[in-house]
Order: structure tokens, then C-alpha cells, then sequence
């Protein structure tokens, strides 16, 4: 193992394994910390990368934060996929496996009713931080802006189920690029 390696190594898990006992909402919770460690600060990969990323990661099954898993294979191949993803998976895993046993013995009475519905708006907080990262990594684009809006609001007023919703924005995006396109 080369020094520049270790110091690699060291530099994923310093970036990620933070990231894992803030991600208390999942992946959404951190993305737009994880986007400023990836892209703004260590510069492992572009902005263009980091969104690419993104969209594999939410098409793909399985955790959010499958997304750690492919900056960590872009920038060191499977020891970097390897390092990211006990990064950022073990750290909350063991204090949440610490906490479980805990509480499990009840040595928190009320405590743990109290911290959950505490973390309910921090959670959605970060989520919507998150969002908004995303959403302004693409520039200001008033048609991008009105068809999250319009989405979030017929989230929250109707019932419709969100593989609708994506399914018009997808449509309108298509048909917008139709008419762009010379």
C-alpha cells in the first residue's frame, strides 16, 4: 500500500463516515453534504459525475446511499467502493445498534418517543436540503423549478402516487425538449 493510497483511503472515510450519523432521514438527508464533500471540497469527481451518480443510484434497488458506493468506485475502484460503503454504513449502524440495546432495557423511559418525534422535522429538513441541492446543481431553469413545485404540492393536497407525478414530469421535460429541439 503507497502512502498516496492510505491518505486517499483516510480522506473517503474522514468524508463519509461523518456523513453516516447525520444521514438519520437516509441517503436524501445528506446529499447536499455529500455533494459539497464530492464536488466542492476533494474535487473526486464533477458536478456532472456527481448527478449522473445520482440518477443510478435512485433507479437502482436497494439503499439511497448506493450513491456512496459509486463515488467511492469512480475515485479508487473497489477498494474505494469498499471504503465508502463501510463508511458510510458501519458508524450509524453501531450507534444505532448501541442505542437499540439501550433502549431495549428501557434505560431511557421517555426519552426515545421524545428523540424520534425531535428528529421527524431535522430529518425532513435535510431531505428537503438535499432536494434543493440537486435541483440547483441544474441552474435556475424556471421550467425545472415549476414542475418540482407543482410535484410537491399535488404530493402534499392529493393522493396521486409519485411514479405518476414522475411520469408527467418525465413527459413534460420530453416534450419540451421536442419543441427546443432545432
Amino acid at each position: 500500500m503507497t502512502p498516496e493510497k492510505d491518505s486517499l483511503w483516510r480522506q473517503l472515510w474522514g468524508a463519509f463516515a461523518p456523513l453516516s450519523l447525520l444521514s438519520i432521514g437516509g441517503g436524501q438527508a445528506i446529499l447536499g453534504d455529500l455533494q459539497k464533500q464530492v464536488v466542492v471540497n476533494h474535487h473526486w469527481l464533477t458536478q456532472n459525475q456527481f448527478l449522473d451518480d445520482f440518477a443510478i443510484s435512485r433507479a437502482s434497488a436497494g439503499p439511497n446511499t448506493i450513491i456512496v458506493t459509486l463515488i467511492g468506485w469512480q475515485v479508487d475502484g473497489v477498494v474505494g467502493a469498499i471504503v465508502t460503503s463501510f463508511a458510510i454504513f458501519v458508524p450509524s449502524s453501531l450507534l444505532f445498534y448501541g442505542l437499540a440495546r439501550l433502549w431495549r432495557l428501557r434505560a431511557f423511559g421517555l426519552w426515545p418517543d421524545r428523540i424520534g418525534r425531535a428528529l421527524a422535522p431535522v430529518s425532513v429538513g435535510l431531505s428537503l436540503g438535499g432536494a434543493y441541492s440537486i435541483l440547483a446543481s441544474h441552474g435556475f431553469d424556471p421550467m425545472t423549478w415549476i414542475v418540482c413545485g407543482a410535484s410537491l404540492l399535488a404530493l402534499m393536497a392529493t393522493k396521486v402516487h409519485p411514479f405518476v407525478l414522475l411520469g408527467a414530469g418525465a413527459a413534460v421535460f420530453a416534450l419540451k425538449g421536442l419543441i427546443s429541439s432545432p
